[in-house]
């Protein structure tokens, strides 16, 4: 993991926020790769974080993890790619570089990759060298338009808006799934606070997230039905779920799997922690629990970018203000557009919180546990109902702690914070949903 910088972030924190966005600063040159990489070590489990506020290796790690994976993929394995948007030529030359030397490329991306930004010639460049049959070993294809791949389409717009990477061989393991929440845009890495989870050598998972990205590419709505996948420590749930019920809410049924308060083995009480780091919160039962989890004994903690609210819904209110319940948990909004370059100004893009991560530490299901589930999904109804999106538990502490340190570092340098009245984190401003204000 990386440490964010304590100087960056300073800046950041104490400098002012521009009516213009600044040009965005220019991608590092990635390290010319040998055809043939040496063998690196064998892969480990764990999150891989990025830093926004650090230097370049800091803010560029989750991608430069990436990149290795996809420079180091042995030929004839298979590469398969699923994210909401793709616009890095970097990343699009590391797939081609791939193919180039065997491997089979697949990647899946949701039409708004294209429409969102039409000058961007990646899915182009993509399309070109491998094609849009998904019947053959190499392809990049789009979502419908309008429409998530297996989203009903009686529920109006939805979107792909998963950002999986499976790598079936590469050098120091086999069977990798890279669950994260970064897509491949000028401000995951340098603007987004975003995290990966590499899960090596995991046949269980591999295969689960496989058939879930085929079923994508079948595009077949009609047919679909939410499914979970359990694999020893790991379980994997895929979206979208139909319902209309708390009780067909994921998320939902986890928080109620907590109990708040239970005694230790020398008799003491102790209250179990619950840690949201989320870029959207607008789903109203999430908040609602959330609230009832803190006011039972638990303690809550939450970093989030933007809600709904009575300002953003003409005087309904909304998730902001059930937060704010007095009694309610504790909060820091990260939704900071103050521009560090131009004090005074303020961005187009924000600084904010992209994560989507949930942790659990204390009574889960009557046992004492540190679990972890971290996804593509914000805590909204689409994510829920609509979208295509995947969440993935880790029953593991080690995990799990690297996530609460990454936590507790993003809610110590969060503005503006605890001054969460903004209109920004109330969401009268909301965001795109990959957080990128449209650029001309």
């Amino acid at each position: 993991m990386t440490a964010l910088s304590a100087a960056a972030a300073q800046t950041a924190v104490a400098q002012a926020a521009t009516t213009t966005e600044p040009q965005a600063p220019a991608e590092p040159q990635a390290q010319a790769r040998p055809q043939t990489p040496a063998p690196p070590q064998a892969l480990s489990e764990g999150p891989v974080f990025n830093d926004p506020l650090g230097g370049t290796t800091e803010q560029y790690a989750i991608r430069e993890r990436l990149l290795r994976l996809t420079d180091s993929a042995l030929p004839g394995s298979t590469i398969k790619v699923a994210v909401y948007h793709v616009w890095e030529k970097t990343v699009v030359d590391a797939l081609l570089r791939a193919q180039s030397r065997g491997v089979h490329i697949q990647v899946l991306l949701d039409e708004t990759s294209v429409s969102d930004n039409p000058t961007n010639p990646s899915y182009a460049t993509l399309k070109a060298a491998l094609g849009s049959d998904r019947t053959k070993s190499s392809f990049v294809l789009l979502c419908p338009t309008g429409k998530s791949c297996l989203g009903d389409p009686q529920f109006g717009k939805s979107i792909m808006h998963n950002k999986f990477w499976l790598f079936s061989a590469v050098e120091g393991g086999r069977d990798v799934v890279v669950q994260t929440t970064t897509n491949s845009t000028p401000s995951a890495n340098t603007k987004f606070f975003n995290d990966a989870l590499q899960l090596p050598d995991n046949s269980g998972l591999f295969a689960a997230y496989s058939a879930y990205f085929a079923e994508m590419t079948r595009k077949d709505w009609a047919s679909w039905r939410y499914r979970t996948v359990t694999d020893g420590r790991y379980k994997a749930y895929y979206f979208p779920r139909a319902g209309t019920t708390v009780e067909t809410d994921t998320v939902h049924s986890v928080l109620n799997n907590i109990t708040c308060t239970y005694k230790d083995s020398a008799g003491v009480t102790q209250h179990t922690r619950v840690r949201v780091g989320v870029f959207k919160l607008t789903r109203q039962a999430i908040a609602d629990k959330l609230v009832a989890l803190r006011k039972a004994g638990c303690y809550v903690y939450v970093t989030y970018a933007e809600t709904d609210s009575a300002a953003s819904q003409g005087g309904t209110p909304g998730t902001w203000e059930a937060l704010h319940t007095s009694g309610g948990p504790s909060l820091r909004c990260y939704n900071d557009d103050r521009d560090p370059q131009n004090p005074g100004g303020k961005l187009v893009t924000p600084y904010i919180v992209h994560n989507k991560y949930l942790l659990i530490d204390g009574m889960y299901v009557g046992e004492r546990n540190k679990l972890t589930f971290t996804g593509s999904g914000n805590h909204t109804g689409p994510a829920l109902r609509e979208n295509d999106e995947a969440l993935v538990k880790v029953d593991d502490d080690s995990v799990h702690d690297a996530y609460r340190a990454h936590f507790d570092r993003v809610r110590a340098v969060a503005w503006p914070g605890s001054a969460d009245s903004t209109d920004l984190c109330k969401g009268v401003k909301p965001l795109p949903q990959d957080g990128e204000r449209r650029f001309a």
